[in-house]
C-alpha cells in the first residue's frame, strides 16, 4: 500500500525529473502527474528539469514517483525526500510491526523542520552531485561517438568531396568491406553513446506520446536500418538507390549530443542564482552549550541558542544581538555595500557576514524559517513557475512532434512517387524528423524565467507568484503607501533651531531629559537623537504633563516645559521670533514644537518621518521608464504633499483611513490603467492583495508577505524599478527565443522536406539538419542568459 504524507500545511513540492528531454516530456510528465490523487496541480519547468506539485491530504510520494516512472521518466534515488523535507513535510518511515494504520497517516517530525534550513542547499548539492555524474557521463559518450564517427565520415564523405581519395579506398579494401567497416562502427555509435535516444524515444512513441528523443530515435534508425538493407540485402534495392546513411546516423548521434553539452553547460550558467545563495549557508555555528563554546554543524542550531560570532566569520542563523558590538555586511539582503552597525538588540541575519567585531546572539530563526531559506524557496518557486506565455507554447507542443512525424511520412511517400529514388526519400524524411526537434521551444520560455528571476534575487527582488514576472512588464501606474515605505517609518529629530543666547546641545540635553518621562513616539525620537550625540542630563523632576499641550518639568534647577505653539502662548511666551523657521517647516510637512528654559523660549523643534535615502532617485527612474507614480496615506495632506514634492511624487491621495486605501486604487486605476501597490506588508495587506501587483517592502527577517506578488529584500524603492526592468527584459527575450525557435522550425522544415529540390536542386543533409537543430537549442539559452546584465537603478 502506498504510504501518505498528511499535511500540516499546503506548500508546493518541486521534485527533480530525469530524461526530460523537450516540451512534450514536459506535457507528458504533468499530465501523469495530475492524474495522482492527492495532487492538486503539477506544473514542470523544463530549463530547471523540475516537477512541482501542490499536494492535497493523502498525498502518496510513492503514487507520484510510480506515475513518473510509468510514463518513461525517473525520480533521482533521494530526490523525493529532499523534496519533501525542503517542503517542511516529513516522509513517513514504514514500520513493519505496524497495522494498515501506520501506512495511512504521518505526522510532521520537528526534527525535519528544524533541520530543513538546509534542504535547498542540499538539495542544489545533490543536484550538483547528479548533474556532475550526468555531465560525465555525457562527456564520456560525446567522446567515444566522436572518436567512432570520425572515420567513418571522413571515409565516406572524404570520397565523394576528393576523387583521388575514392580511387584509392577502391584500390585498398573492397566496396563491401568498406560497407562492413561502416556498419560495425555505426552499431556502436548508435547502440553504445545513442541507446539514450532509443531508450527513451521508443516507448514514448509506442504509447502514442512522441517526443524529442523519438525524432532522434526514428530519423537515426531509418538512416540505419536503410543502410543495413543496402549493406546485407542489397538486391532488395534498385540499383540506383544502393546507398549506405551510417555517416548520417552517427553525426546525428555525436552532434545532438555535443548539442546537449553546450546546452547543459548554459543551463548550467543560467541557475548560478540558486547555487550563489546556497553558497551563504554557514557550515558550522559556535554555541554555549553547558557554559562551553562548541562548534557545531548548522543544522543542529535551535531556537533559543546563544551563539558566538567572531571576527570574519558567517552568521549561521537569524536572530538577536545580546551583547557585544560590531559591523555586518548585509549586502546580500540589502544591497548596501556599507556594513550596518550592530550592538545589543539589534538583529542578524544568517549568511550575512562579520567584519571586525563580536558579539553574541539568541537564536530565533533556525532552519527552514530563516530568511536565506525563504529567500532560496521564493527563487526557486519563482524559477519553477509557468507564466502564461508558457500556455500558447503547451498546446503547440502537445501536437507539434505527431504532426512532425506525419510531416516525415508524408515527406518520404511524396518523394518515393515524384523523386529520383528511394534514398532521396528517405534522406529527406530523415532530415524533416531531426530539423524539427522541439528542444529549442522546450527551452525558450523557462531559461528565461531561471535566468530572470535569479537576476532579480541578485537586486534584492524575490517574485513570490510566477505569473507577476509577467504581469509586472505591463504596468504603468506605481502607487506607494508613505509610511515605511517611501519614508523610513520612525520619527526622527531633524531640526533643532535654537534662539539667540542657547547652545543646541544645550537645549536638546534639557529637552530630552524631560522627553524621558514620556512615552509618546516624538519623545521617543528626542531621546534618541540626545542619546546618538552622547548628551547626557540630570534626572527630570516635577513632572506636568497638559493635554492637548505639552510636558514641563524641572532639570538641575530649571524649568524646562516643552510644547505646541498654542503651549507657550497658555504659558504667555511669544513664537514671533520663530515664525520664519516656522513656515519653512510647514513647508516641509512638519509641525514645529517649541522649548522654553526658564520662562524664555529656547528653540523650534521639529520632529518627523524622513523619506528614505534612494527613493527620490528611485523614483526619478521609474518616470524615466514611463510610468506614472502616485502615493496613498492616512497622513494629513500638508505633511503628504511634502514628502511628495522631496520624492518627486506629482499625484498624491491623503487622509486615507486603511481600509480606504482599496478605494483609491478603483479610483487610481479608471480608465484600464494597470497598477502595482508598494506597501510594507503589514498593514496595507488589503491594499497589496487588490491591486493588479502587490509588491512588499520586506525589512528585518520578515519577508514571507503573503499578501504580496513582489518581495524587496532589502527594501530600497531602487527594488521597484529594478522588479519592472527584469519583468520587461524578461517577457522580451522570452519573445526573441519563441520567434527563433518557432521561426526556425517555420523556415527550415520545409526546406528538410525538399521544396528547395526541383527548382535548386537542394537538398538538406541529416547531418546540417541535426547541426542547427543542437545550434537552435544553445542559441535560445545563451540568449536568456543576458538577462544577468540587467539593471535600472
Amino acid at each position: 500500500m502506498n504510504q501518505t504524507v498528511k499535511l500540516p500545511h499546503i506548500e508546493p513540492i518541486s521534485i527533480p525529473i530525469e530524461g526530460m528531454t523537450c516540451a512534450s516530456c514536459v506535457r507528458r510528465v504533468e499530465s501523469a502527474a495530475a492524474k495522482v490523487p492527492g495532487v492538486a496541480t503539477s506544473s514542470v519547468n523544463f530549463a530547471t528539469k523540475k516537477l512541482t506539485v501542490e499536494p492535497t491530504e493523502n498525498f502518496s510520494p510513492e503514487a507520484l514517483t510510480a506515475a513518473i516512472e510509468k510514463v518513461g521518466y525517473e525520480v533521482p534515488a533521494g530526490a523525493m525526500q529532499r523534496a519533501l523535507r525542503d517542503a517542511g513535510y516529513a516522509a513517513p518511515a514504514a514500520d513493519p510491526h505496524a497495522g494498515h494504520g501506520a501506512h495511512d497517516h504521518a505526522r510532521q517530525d520537528h526534527s525535519h523542520h528544524q533541520h530543513a534550513g538546509h534542504a535547498a542547499a542540499d538539495e542544489h548539492a545533490g543536484h550538483d552531485h547528479m548533474h556532475m555524474h550526468g555531465d560525465a557521463t555525457l562527456k564520456r559518450d560525446l567522446a567515444i561517438a566522436a572518436i567512432l564517427t570520425l572515420p567513418l565520415f571522413v571515409l565516406e564523405m572524404g570520397g565523394h568531396v576528393y576523387d583521388p581519395m575514392h580511387h584509392w579506398l577502391m584500390g585498398v579494401i573492397s566496396t563491401q568491406n568498406l560497407y562492413y567497416l561502416y556498419f560495425a562502427l555505426a552499431t556502436i555509435v548508435i547502440f553504445g553513446p545513442g541507446f539514450r535516444f532509443l531508450k527513451s524515444g521508443l516507448p514514448a512513441l509506442f504509447h502514442g506520446a512522441p517526443e524529442m528523443n523519438s525524432l532522434v530515435a526514428v530519423g537515426v534508425l531509418a538512416a540505419y536500418g536503410y543502410s543495413l538493407v543496402a549493406t546485407f540485402l542489397p538486391g532488395l534495392l534498385p540499383e540506383n538507390a544502393r546507398y549506405v546513411y551510417y555517416e548520417a546516423a552517427t553525426v546525428i548521434v555525436t552532434l545532438i549530443l555535443f548539442g546537449r553539452m553546450l546546452e547543459a553547460r548554459a543551463s548550467g550558467r543560467a541557475s548560478q542564482a540558486i547555487s550563489k545563495l546556497a553558497g551563504l549557508q554557514a557550515k558550522t555555528a559556535r554555541v554555549e552549550r553547558d557554559g562551553k563554546a562548541v562548534d557545531i554543524p548548522t543544522e543542529e542550531v535551535v531556537v533559543g541558542d546563544v551563539v558566538v560570532i567572531r571576527p570574519g566569520e558567517r552568521v549561521p542563523v537569524d536572530g538577536t544581538v545580546i551583547d557585544g558590538a560590531s559591523h555586518v555586511d548585509e549586502s546580500m539582503i540589502s544591497g548596501e555595500p556599507v556594513p550596518a552597525e550592530k550592538g545589543e538588540g539589534a538583529t542578524v541575519i544568517g549568511g550575512t557576514i562579520n567584519k571586525t567585531g563580536s558579539f553574541r546572539f539568541k537564536a530565533e530563526k533556525v532552519g527552514r524559517d530563516t530568511m536565506l531559506a525563504q529567500i532560496i524557496r521564493m527563487v526557486e518557486q519563482a524559477q519553477g513557475a509557468k507564466l502564461p506565455i508558457q500556455t500558447m507554447v503547451d498546446k503547440v507542443t502537445a501536437w507539434f512532434v505527431p504532426a512532425v512525424i506525419a510531416l516525415a511520412v508524408a515527406t518520404f511517400f511524396t518523394w518515393l512517387v515524384f523523386g529520383p529514388s528511394l534514398s532521396h526519400a528517405v534522406v529527406a524524411a530523415v532530415a524533416v524528423l531531426i530539423i524539427a526537434c522541439p528542444c529549442a521551444m522546450g527551452l525558450a520560455v523557462p531559461t528565461s524565467i531561471m535566468v530572470g528571476s535569479g537576476r532579480a534575487a541578485e537586486l534584492g527582488v524575490l517574485f513570490r507568484k510566477g505569473d507577476a514576472l509577467q504581469e509586472l512588464r505591463s504596468v504603468d501606474m506605481v502607487v506607494f503607501d508613505k509610511t515605511g515605505t517611501i519614508t523610513k517609518g520612525q520619527p526622527e529629530l531633524t531640526d533643532l533651531v535654537a534662539a539667540e543666547g542657547f547652545a543646541e546641545d544645550e537645549v536638546l540635553a534639557l529637552v530630552a531629559a524631560v522627553e524621558g518621562r514620556s512615552e509618546h513616539p516624538i519623545a521617543e525620537a528626542i531621546v534618541r537623537a540626545a542619546e546618538e550625540k552622547g548628551l547626557t542630563a540630570e534626572s527630570a523632576t516635577g513632572f506636568q504633563a497638559t493635554a492637548g499641550y505639552g510636558i514641563e518639568a524641572d532639570v538641575a534647577g530649571r524649568r524646562i516645559a516643552v510644547g505646541a505653539d498654542r503651549f507657550m502662548e497658555k504659558l504667555g511666551l511669544s513664537v514671533a521670533s520663530f515664525a520664519k523657521a516656522a513656515a519653512r517647516l510647514g513647508d516641509e510637512g512638519k509641525t514645529p514644537l517649541y522649548a522654553a528654559i526658564d520662562g524664555k523660549v529656547a528653540a523650534a523643534i521639529a520632529v518627523a518621518d524622513p523619506i528614505k535615502a534612494g527613493s527620490a532617485a528611485a523614483i526619478a527612474a521609474m518616470k524615466e521608464m514611463g510610468l506614472t507614480v502616485a502615493m496613498v496615506t492616512g497622513d494629513n495632506r500638508r505633511t503628504a504633499e511634502a514628502v511628495a514634492r522631496q520624492a518627486g511624487i506629482d499625484r498624491v491621495v491623503a487622509e486615507v483611513l486603511p481600509d480606504g486605501k482599496v478605494a483609491a486604487i478603483h479610483e487610481l486605476r479608471a480608465g484600464g490603467r494597470k497598477l502595482a501597490f508598494v506597501g510594507d506588508g503589514i498593514n496595507d495587506a488589503p491594499a497589496l492583495a487588490e491591486a493588479d501587483i502587490g509588491i512588499a517592502v520586506g525589512t528585518g527577517t520578515d519577508v514571507a508577505i503573503e499578501s504580496a506578488d513582489v518581495v524587496l529584500s532589502g527594501g530600497a524603492l531602487s527594488g521597484v524599478a529594478d522588479a519592472i526592468a527584469v519583468s520587461r527584459a524578461t517577457i522580451r527575450n522570452i519573445k526573441e527565443n519563441l520567434f527563433w525557435a518557432f521561426g526556425y522550425n517555420v523556415a527550415l522544415i520545409p526546406v528538410a522536406a525538399g521544396v528547395l529540390y526541383p527548382a535548386f536542386g537542394i537538398q538538406l543533409s541529416p547531418m546540417i539538419a541535426a547541426g542547427a537543430m543542437a545550434f537552435s537549442s544553445v542559441f535560445v539559452v545563451l540568449n536568456a542568459l543576458r538577462l544577468r546584465a540587467v539593471k535600472v537603478s
